[in-house]
């Protein structure tokens, strides 16, 4: 009760991972993941001896197949720092001067926002 009392946090109730039955098995299926990256996880529980249910090796092997499948080459864009940018309009909730005693509503008057891909970098103008 102290401990909670003193905690800047609520109270919280943590259980540890009890793990998986594929734990034992996970090097193994990522051996036969390395050299063969498309093979079926029903070749794999051959190959490793499974004996127990499907569901959960599948589950583990759709699970740890992407790390070594090798990248689309169709799916690829490559761009360069700057090459891309996103533009888009911001509204600001201000009413905002333009000079001579005249106002403008932010629907009058949007901003122009712009971010530039892969350089860090933002510009409104």
């Amino acid at each position: 009760m102290r401990a909670a009392i003193a905690s800047a946090t609520p109270p919280r109730y943590e259980r540890k991972p009890a793990g998986s039955v594929v734990d034992a098995a996970e090097p193994r299926i990522r051996e036969l993941l390395q050299a063969y990256p498309t093979m079926p996880a029903t070749v794999i529980a051959e190959r490793i001896g499974w004996e127990r249910g499907l569901t959960v090796l599948k589950d583990r092997v759709r699970e740890l197949r992407p790390a070594y499948l090798p990248p689309d080459p169709a799916s690829r864009t490559a761009y360069a720092a700057g090459e891309i940018a996103q533009c888009d309009f911001w509204f600001p909730p201000v009413t905002i001067p333009v000079g001579c005693g005249q106002a403008r509503r932010p629907v009058q008057l949007p901003v122009l926002t712009m971010i530039t891909g892969y350089a860090r970098w933002l510009l409104r103008c």
